[in-house]
């Protein structure tokens, strides 16, 4: 007699809608966009912030990017 061997059940992945994933990317965007002038563009006449307190802050990362600052 043969017996039956039980197969697994594969749960298909949850599909995300757009709608749950827009307002989070449009938000990590605008976090990433200001990173990225902190780092690259704050300095000289772009600052926000007076004084070289940001550019001390972020030197380093500046140059492993490839941003120039002196």
């Amino acid at each position: 007699m043969a017996q039956a061997t039980a197969q697994p059940s594969v749960a298909a992945p949850a599909a995300l809608p757009v709608k749950a994933i827009l307002p989070w990317a449009v938000f990590f965007g605008a976090l990433m966009l200001l990173a990225l002038f902190f780092v690259g563009a704050e300095q000289g006449a772009t600052a926000i912030f007076a004084g070289e307190g940001v550019h001390e802050w972020v030197h380093d990362g500046r140059h492993l990017l490839g941003f120039p600052c002196h």
